[in-house]
């Protein structure tokens, strides 16, 4: 009969699609150590929830068709932790899962599609970048450049898994991602190696082309290293479990585990402002025990960023860490903090920033690293940013870095009784001031820097209403949990305005 031959034939067509590139190209995938893409997506998604768009598309060129099952993209809509999200998964498979019209076109509308319906976008990225000869001519490169579009105004988060090699389109989608996973045996950039090669006329090394330690340390376009896929997918689990699913809701909210608040601050801080200390650590006793989810951390070190939850609400913190340059910050910690206060300004996700820092690293390299302009980025987007901010010195902040830090544009700011502010250290201004160090005349340096310290507490700042409240250290939880709950009752429901929506992504 008709309809068992077309059944027949539905069966066939979809075994060949789901076989891949063949049995080959998939063993030698699982060879490497690597899920194919159809594998990712199933670890990824709650069982049974896939819902595949595309699947019998095939490149636009005839001859092809037969060896370009689903043109070398798996896409469509599943299920993560109960939560939908839409997912473009590259079939390395295939042609190397190299971009062509119909691949293009079947990720561009899933794109839009995730827009629409209001559900984060996932790229669990293996590419090749263009195939060749499809993309040659003006004909392919407009064709394929009708529907590649990069005017993102962040309606929902994208996450990026690379998972292999990701050239071109692969590369762009991380880098215009909320955040970025990465195995440490794939490789980043702009072109293949061969290209590279090519055009460079030298070998080039893919590692230092776009390894993953190159990502972390000197670009910072990557958030985590991942040994494995199921490491990197349950990175991104893990990241979509704080955000919202679009910016026209909230977060989700948490239970707060047992032991919050069982460490105090006061126990990890030194009295004495000079010695260092581990910022990461206050954060973990401040925050609900488990949830810090750091950001960027090989990148920017005199900054820690991090999504966390504090009462079983999601945060963002931006703070100082002293371990690292004393806490003074640099233009890598300033690019990651506007890269922070627009995920957070984005997703409706209030900001701490927590103070220990004596300035900016200034001199010559820093200059030549453009710090001036970092400087005023973050000072820009951190008055953009429309969510609750809330600011906290803990043993000091002096000049530019104070206002960076809320001081000035927070909605609360508060200071350990610890605290001390001004213009700089009082320890530097009398070698500024009057030439002098400490091993020269002891006795006068400190009553010269004693002069200067003068007018510096956390009671100074407090008089004129500089800060609204000064804190013992051993409330830092309970005050920043009530100010949170205070703040998020804004008339617009908690959410913000968005003004950093489409602030350009890695500046």
């Amino acid at each position: 009969m008709a309809w068992e031959r077309e059944s027949a034939e539905f069966e066939a067509r979809r075994a060949r699609v789901l076989a891949m590139g063949g049995p080959d190209k998939v063993a030698r995938q699982a060879a490497l150590g690597r899920l194919n893409a159809r594998e990712r997506i199933e670890r990824l998604c709650d069982a049974g929830t896939f819902a595949e768009l595309g699947m019998f598309a095939a490149s636009y060129r005839p001859e092809m068709r037969d060896r370009t099952p689903a043109d070398g993209l798996v896409a469509g809509f599943g299920k993560v932790d109960g939560r939908e999200v839409a997912i473009s998964a590259g079939d390395a498979t295939v042609l190397g899962a190299s971009n062509s019209r119909v691949q293009v076109v079947k990720n561009h509308e899933l794109i839009k599609s995730a827009e629409q319906l209001g559900v984060p976008m996932v790229f669990l990225t293996e590419n090749g970048g263009g195939r060749l000869p499809d993309v040659m001519g003006a004909d392919g490169m407009a064709g394929l450049g009708r529907n590649v579009g990069y005017r993102r105004y962040r309606q929902v988060p994208w996450v990026s898994a690379v998972l292999g090699q990701a050239f071109g389109s692969g590369a762009f989608q991380a880098c215009l991602s909320e955040y970025v996973v990465m195995r440490r045996d794939a490789v980043m950039a702009v072109a293949s190696t061969r290209v590279a090669t090519v055009a460079v006329g030298e070998k080039v090394d893919a590692h230092a082309l776009g390894g993953v330690d190159m990502h972390l340390e000197e670009t910072g376009f990557v958030d985590h290293a991942a040994d494995n896929d199921d490491e990197a997918l349950e990175r991104v689990r893990a990241f979509l479990s704080y955000l919202p699913g679009h910016a026209g809701e909230l977060p989700p909210r948490a239970p707060v585990p047992a032991g919050a608040g069982a460490v105090s601050p006061l126990e990890l801080v030194p009295e004495d402002r000079t010695r260092v200390y581990d910022m990461r650590k206050v954060i973990e006793a401040v925050m609900d025990p488990g949830s810090v989810f750091p950001l960027r951390e090989r990148y920017g070190r005199t900054l820690v960023t991090a999504l966390a939850r504090l009462d079983g609400r999601t945060v963002g913190v931006i703070a100082n860490n002293p371990l690292v340059k004393g806490g003074a910050m640099d233009a890598q910690a300033c690019e990651k903090a506007v890269r922070m206060l627009t995920l957070c300004d984005s997703f409706n996700i209030p900001v701490i920033l927590l103070a220990d820092t004596p300035g900016f690293l200034i001199g010559e390299v820093a200059e030549r690293q453009r710090v001036a302009a970092k400087i005023m980025n973050f000072q820009q987007a951190l008055e953009f940013t429309t969510v609750p901010k809330l600011a906290l010195v803990l043993r000091k902040s002096y000049g530019q870095a104070w206002l960076n830090m809320g001081g000035l544009h927070a909605d609360d700011v508060a200071a350990w009784f610890t605290a001390e502010v001004g213009f700089v250290d009082p320890a530097v201004g009398v070698s500024v001031m009057h030439g002098l160090t400490r091993e020269q005349d002891p006795e006068r340096w400190e009553s010269l820097r004693a002069e200067l310290a003068r007018g510096t507490s956390a009671y100074d700042l407090a008089a004129p209403y500089y800060a609204h409240r000064i804190i013992d250290p051993r409330d830092t939880r309970a005050h920043l949990a009530r100010q949170l709950e205070i703040h998020e009752r804004r008339r617009s429901g908690g959410l913000g305005e968005h003004l950093l929506r489409n602030w350009p992504s890695n500046c």
